[in-house]
């Protein structure tokens, strides 16, 4: 194998911008910003918007859409004259 060529593995933080929720996990990613955890070492923090604790998928709390608004709003735009 080649030297040089595979990234740095580290432990970081990624943290839910929208629900606070933390894990630590290993990433080659680098963040300037850093946090010290219940465990008191200190990781480099990435900030998601996203993770299994605010997706609806996980967490059962889809959103309802209007679809038969959608349908019927597509009807009269597309129907044939």
């Amino acid at each position: 194998m080649k030297k040089d060529i595979h990234p740095e593995y580290r432990e970081v933080v990624f943290q839910d911008s929208s629900s606070g929720f933390k894990f630590v996990t290993r990433s080659t990613m680098n963040s300037n910003e850093t946090i010290t955890m219940e465990d008191g070492k200190t990781y480099p923090v990435i900030k998601v918007e996203v993770s299994s604790e605010s997706h609806p998928f996980y967490t059962g709390k889809n959103v309802l859409l209007d679809t038969a608004g959608r349908v019927e709003k597509f009807m009269t735009r597309y129907k044939k004259k």
